[in-house]
C-alpha cells in the first residue's frame, strides 16, 4: 500500500538539529550561561548551608516545623525519616537532592506566580500560554534532555533547569485558576471602594486564590522530586545519582537506599506542604475584612455602605 512517505519525507530531525546545533547554541551561547548562573548561585547557597548544618539540628528543625503545621503524628514521622536516612549512610546525597528540589522550586515560585497572574487577568495571553503548557506536560522529559545538554552542558545546573521547566506548568495553572475563581462580587466591591488594581490584586484576589496557589506550589515540589532521578542521567548528584549508579551495576542495595531516600522526602515535603496550603487564609487582609463585612445577604455589591 502506497503510502505519502514513499515519495517525500519531512526532514524535520535534520531541521531541528540544524537549529540547535548550528545556530541557538553557537550564537547564544553568553546568553544560557547567564541563565544558568543564578540558578547555579542559589544552588550553591542551598547546597552549602544544607550540608553545613549538623544532623540532628536539622531534624529537629524540620520535625518542628512538622509538628507545627501538621501536627504530631507528621512531626514525629519526619524525625524519625531523616534519622533513618542518616542511619543508611545517605545523609549527604540527601542534603543534595533536598538542594537541587529548592532551588528548583524557588525559580518556579518566582516564574510561574506573576506568569499565572498574568494569565488570570489576560483571556488572549491564557490562550496564547496554554498550548505551551501542554507541551511543557505532556513532551518526556528525556526528549528535551538532549537539547539542554546542547545548550546548558552537563552537571547540577543543566539538571535544575530540566526540573524547572517539567515542574513549573502545575503553579501556573494553578495560579490562573484560583484568581480566576474569586468571587467578581468582591473584586467589585473593592473596586467600588476606590482601590487600585494593585489594591484588588495583592490584597483581595491573591490571598483568596492563595489555597489554590498552594496546591499548585505542592503539585510542582512533587514534580521536581520525581525528576530527580532523570536528571542524574546529565550529571545532577544527590540521592538520583545514587538510584542511577544502582541501577547500571545492577546494585539493588544501593537502588534501593537512593529510592527510599527519595520517597521519604517526597512524603515529609508533601505533608509540610499540604498543612501550609490549609493553614494558608489564617491571616486576612484589612482590605478583605472590609469587604466581607459589608457584602452581607441581602447588599448589593457594588454599594458601598454609606456613613451614618
Amino acid at each position: 500500500m502506497w503510502k505519502p512517505s514513499d515519495s517525500f519525507t519531512l526532514p524535520l530531525g535534520d531541521w531541528v538539529d540544524a537549529f540547535v546545533k548550528g545556530w541557538l547554541a553557537p550564537n547564544f551561547r553568553d546568553v544560557f550561561r547567564a541563565i544558568g548562573w543564578p540558578v547555579d548561585q542559589v544552588l550553591q547557597a542551598l547546597n552549602a548551608f544544607l550540608q553545613a548544618v549538623p544532623m540532628p539540628i536539622f531534624a529537629l528543625a524540620v520535625a518542628l516545623l512538622a509538628l507545627l503545621v501538621a501536627g504530631r503524628g507528621v512531626g514525629l514521622f519526619s524525625f524519625l525519616a531523616l534519622l533513618l536516612l542518616d542511619l543508611i549512610d545517605v545523609w549527604s546525597e540527601t542534603m543534595t537532592t533536598l538542594a537541587m528540589i529548592l532551588t528548583a522550586v524557588v525559580f518556579c515560585t518566582l516564574v510561574g506566580i506573576p506568569t499565572g497572574i498574568a494569565a488570570a487577568r489576560s483571556d488572549r495571553f491564557a490562550k496564547v500560554l496554554r498550548p505551551v503548557l501542554d507541551i511543557m506536560q505532556t513532551i518526556p522529559p528525556f526528549v528535551y534532555l538532549v537539547p539542554i545538554v546542547m545548550l546548558f552542558g552537563v552537571g547540577m545546573v543543566p539538571g535544575i533547569i530540566a526540573t524547572i521547566i517539567f515542574a513549573l506548568p502545575p503553579i501556573v495553572r494553578l495560579t490562573n485558576l484560583g484568581i480566576r475563581n474569586v468571587q467578581g462580587e468582591l473584586v467589585e466591591a473593592a473596586f467600588a471602594f476606590g482601590s487600585t488594581p494593585r489594591q484588588v490584586l495583592w490584597e483581595v484576589q491573591v490571598p483568596l486564590a492563595l489555597r489554590t496557589i498552594m496546591a499548585g506550589l505542592n503539585q510542582t515540589l512533587m514534580l521536581a522530586l520525581s525528576m530527580v532521578v532523570i536528571a542524574a542521567l546529565i550529571g545532577a548528584g544527590g540521592l538520583g545519582l545514587t538510584v542511577y549508579t544502582g541501577l547500571g551495576r545492577l546494585d539493588i542495595g544501593a537502588a534501593t537506599e537512593g529510592g527510599l531516600g527519595i520517597v521519604l522526602i517526597a512524603i515529609v515535603l508533601d505533608r509540610i506542604t499540604q498543612a501550609l496550603g490549609e493553614q494558608s487564609d489564617v491571616k486576612t487582609p484589612s482590605l478583605l475584612q472590609t469587604l466581607k463585612s459589608y457584602l452581607r445577604p441581602g447588599r448589593d455589591a457594588r454599594q458601598p455602605r454609606r456613613a451614618a
